[in-house]
């Protein structure tokens, strides 16, 4: 992205004094009081489109950058407050809802943000149809009908038909998802692209560019070095605290701790357990934690004959060692969690009935007809934990025969090949895209077409497990809309994932950032989205 250049220069004073090294004079090592700054790895970021962004680095974007009808209370996640949105309400048939949007909001463009707007967005990440397009799809809306079932009703009002009559608690969550985020119309078309007589929406431009009307706005993103966002003056509601904010990329732990203890950076994100015991004297440091709608697991691809064995499958699961895992890599960070519904959601389980078994792995190895194990590799993103938990289950693995051959890499490295379900095995995380049991219900249990071509990829299609009959579970569990019924079918859900699921499930985050003692007001929010940095001072 291009700055103006007095942004340019102004930038360059704050990224250079974000970015002092060891050996500098200490009488500059602080950050500047405007700004703050962060050390995190954002390998994985792709696009910075909310219609096609589908990665947790870029969540953290969207939420300070884009607006959306409405968001989630972060002190209370079961709770929805208004965005855009003045007020919303849902027709007696369960299958309309209207929304009439707060009057005089701008973008950071400066230009008017109207229903057009909010319509356009919709109806754009459902023709464009790209990986988070399924979030709004699933309610019936299509390329070709969306026009028809999202549509401005008067200047401020909108409409959306669904298909069905969902549980309005779900539609309504959806709507705080990323891929529910409002772009600028106007900006957005002025730069669309246009090929053999079609357009691209923005698609392009929109790619490394920023057309929202959030509190921060997206300056720069540089992949694997630098992300800057700057306050957005246009916003319609409380200014951003500080007036830019700098993410400075670095998967290093221990890089990450020096930077913050030198007073380089004001809050690190990826700190594993031993730094974080290593800063807890350190009156110039705190921490804060709080538990996310992100679980960790591996998977076994179902397109290999050897691990689409229901034997192989289960003798997996019992050879990961649960508890050393939970007292030493993930110490502080996460809990030990066998489910693919976090904790916090509506039905999640607790129940947890693997634990470290080679005998019982190796007799379920035998009776697959490999009792002498076999070779298998795991794409693995190059970041702690991951790595950690990769390294330690080797080792758990290879004591029943299975040798594991790891294949590092970066974020968007292993995930293209996870998308295109040409790994064995993968390690990674999924986060919540809203507060609803669907969200990972659909994409953990539900996989209505396991053809390549098909149009809804989730995560049991990336590793070809066809499951209709569970499918039809998480389809109905969607619709029910008494909550105590609605709790029990995905109780239901995850009993027969926990026993047949091509999935190791092994800890539910809990995100702990470490910052200076001058920094107020930091929390982590429950999903990627969530962490509200416009709300962070600095004294």
């Amino acid at each position: 992205m291009k700055l103006p250049d007095l942004t340019r220069r102004r930038m360059a004073v704050a990224v250079a004094a974000a970015t002092l090294l060891a050996g500098a004079c200490p009488l500059y090592a602080a950050t500047p009081k405007d700004t703050l700054v962060v050390a995190a790895a954002f390998d994985d970021i792709i696009t910075l489109d909310p219609a096609e962004s589908f990665e947790i680095s870029t969540g953290e974007l969207m939420g300070n950058g884009y607006d959306r009808l409405l968001r989630y209370d972060v002190n209370d996640p079961s709770k929805l407050v208004a965005d855009l949105a003045k007020s919303w309400n849902v027709s007696a048939d369960g299958k309309t809802y209207t929304f009439e949007l707060k009057p005089g909001i701008r973008f950071a463009s400066g230009n008017t943000l109207t229903a057009e707007d909010v319509v356009f967005s919709l109806q754009r990440a459902v023709q464009l149809d790209k990986t988070p397009a399924f979030i709004l799809t699933q309610f019936g809306l299509s390329k070709d009908n969306v026009r028809d079932k999202v549509k401005q009703t008067g200047p401020l009002t909108l409409s959306i038909e669904t298909d069905k009559a969902y549980a309005p608690t779900l539609v309504y969550n959806c709507l705080t998802a990323n891929v529910a985020a409002v772009v600028d119309k106007k900006l957005v078309m002025s730069k669309e692209a246009v090929k053999d007589g079609v357009g691209d929406m923005g698609t392009a431009w929109l790619k490394t560019n920023y057309a929202g009307s959030g509190p921060l706005k997206i300056r720069e993103w540089r992949a694997n070095e630098i992300i800057a966002l700057e306050r957005n003056d246009n916003h319609w509601g409380a200014k951003s605290k500080p007036a830019r904010v700098i993410y400075r990329h670095i998967k290093e732990s221990a890089t990450q701790r020096l930077l913050l203890e030198k007073g380089d950076v004001d809050i690190a994100r990826n700190l594993t357990p031993q730094d974080l015991d290593a800063l807890a004297n350190n009156k110039d440091v705190k921490t804060t934690a709080t538990p996310k709608g992100t679980v960790y697991y591996f998977s076994l691809n179902q397109k290999n004959p050897t691990l689409a064995k229901p034997e192989v499958r289960e003798a997996f699961k019992w050879l990961v060692d649960y508890d050393a895992i939970g007292k030493t890599i993930i110490k502080n960070i996460g809990v030990v969690h066998q489910n693919f519904l976090p904790v916090g959601l509506l039905g999640a389980s607790k129940d947890k009935p693997y634990k470290l078994d080679v005998a019982k792995a190796r007799a379920l190895l035998a009776k697959a007809g490999v009792p002498n194990g076999f070779k298998v590799t795991i794409d693995m993103r190059s970041i702690q934990p991951v790595q950690g938990l990769t390294e330690a289950m080797q080792q758990t693995m290879k004591q029943a025969g299975i040798e594991l051959e790891i294949l590092p890499g970066d974020g968007k490295q292993t995930l293209t090949k996870y998308r295109a379900r040409t790994h064995d095995i993968y390690i990674g995380s999924w986060g919540a895209d809203y507060w609803d049991p669907h969200t990972n219900a659909d994409t953990f249990a539900r996989n209505p077409n396991n053809a390549d071509d098909a149009k809804n990829k989730p995560l049991a299609w990336r590793n070809a497990w066809d499951i209709p009959e569970l499918t039809k579970l998480a389809d109905a569990a969607a619709l029910e809309r008494d909550g105590p019924k609605r709790a029990k079918m995905y109780g239901d859900i995850q009993a027969e994932f926990r026993k047949s699921s091509p999935f190791v499930m092994l800890y539910q985050q809990t995100e702990v950032a470490a910052y200076r003692s001058n920094v107020d007001g930091l929390k982590i929010g429950p999903t990627s989205d969530s962490t509200y940095l416009f709300a962070v001072s600095k004294r």
